[in-house]
């Protein structure tokens, strides 16, 4: 819908953040690979670079609906909340 909003950012531990070193460890390395993940996934769907995700969701970045198009992370803005056929495939 036309006023929706969009949050990316980088994964975070949270609370999970206390314990043993080496458990700490364990939950960072996991983090890191999550952030490794989102940002290809991002990339290949929004058909930007790794490099310009990496930096996008480095801090908090909200989209406004039309800056979501845009960014290519959604195909259309709906106006109405009636359903709308599905887009085909490309």
């Amino acid at each position: 819908l036309p006023n929706a909003r969009i949050l990316i950012h980088q994964p975070a531990m949270g609370e999970a953040g206390h314990g043993q070193a080496s458990d700490i460890e364990i939950q960072a390395a996991e983090i890191l690979r999550m952030r490794t993940w989102l940002e290809e996934t991002l990339a290949k769907h929004s058909h930007r670079s790794a490099d310009e995700v990496n930096r996008d969701i480095d801090r908090d970045k909200i989209l406004s609906a039309e800056e979501a198009v845009t960014y290519g992370l959604v195909d259309q803005v709906l106006t109405t909340r009636k359903r709308v056929p599905a887009t085909p495939a490309k």
